[in-house]
């Protein structure tokens, strides 16, 4: 009985463990600076950040900074909130080791 309860309990916390790292197991890309088109899979308003897949499969994980340029197919500014999860979008981003830096995002 006591083996089957030390048993489950490191179950429990493994359990624990994987749920709270729900992001951190989220595989993403780096790829080149360079301009790519895709699909927003995950828009977090609160932390400025975006989930792009692009056309060729690669995830990006994009946090939005002050000199990154939002604005709509036509080219007017947008605002953040005017992204949605499953909208298209085309990103220029540029490398700066291992993160990716977004320069501007049109909203297509």
């Amino acid at each position: 009985m006591k083996k089957l309860i030390r048993i489950l309990s490191v179950a429990i916390c493994g359990l624990l463990v994987f749920q709270s790292c729900g992001e951190a197991n989220k595989k993403t890309d780096i790829v080149d600076s360079g301009t790519y088109q895709g699909v927003a899979e995950e828009v977090d308003s609160g932390e400025q950040e975006i989930y792009v897949r692009t056309t060729d499969g690669k995830l990006l994980e994009l946090y939005f900074t002050g000199r990154t340029a939002l604005t709509r197919a036509d080219g007017t500014p947008a605002e953040f909130s005017e992204l949605t999860e499953g909208g298209n979008v085309e990103v220029q981003v540029e490398k700066t080791g291992n993160k990716l830096e977004p320069i501007a995002v049109k909203i297509l």
